[in-house]
């Protein structure tokens, strides 16, 4: 098994896509590494040398900020947003959606489970 930025790449995968289990990279940049480094696109990780898992690893240092540098440089982005009080802030702090989606239905993926009101009887069929 193939482990490039602290990832454990899926051995059975083409290249391309198993270069996309890194965080900060999708199916374009992992194409674009592969092409740098002169590898098909469509060889098995498996079927990869070690010389060519090292230039892979090597590009992707060069070129990308990835896992755990990245997701750092996202978490403080959000905080210094939430830190200022601005909008997009607010709504992270309140844990609603931030780029202007609706909230009176849907959203139940941000706000979490619905939550029962007391009192607040369903409308009835008549």
């Amino acid at each position: 098994m193939a482990r490039i930025a602290g990832v454990n790449l899926p051995s059975g995968k083409q290249a391309w896509v198993a270069l996309t289990y890194i965080f900060g990279i999708g199916p374009h940049s992992s194409r674009l590494i592969l092409d740098e480094v002169q590898i098909d696109h469509s060889r098995r990780i498996n079927d990869l040398s070690d010389a060519e898992l090292v230039k892979i690893r090597e590009a992707i240092d060069r070129q990308f900020k990835v896992e755990g540098d990245l997701r750092r440089d996202v978490a403080m982005n959000i905080k210094r947003l939430m830190d200022l009080g601005c909008y997009r802030g607010l709504r992270h702090r309140r844990g609603l959606p931030v780029h202007g989606q609706r909230t009176h239905t849907n959203a139940r993926t941000r706000k979490g489970p619905a939550r029962a009101i007391a009192g607040k009887k369903k409308a009835t069929k008549k």
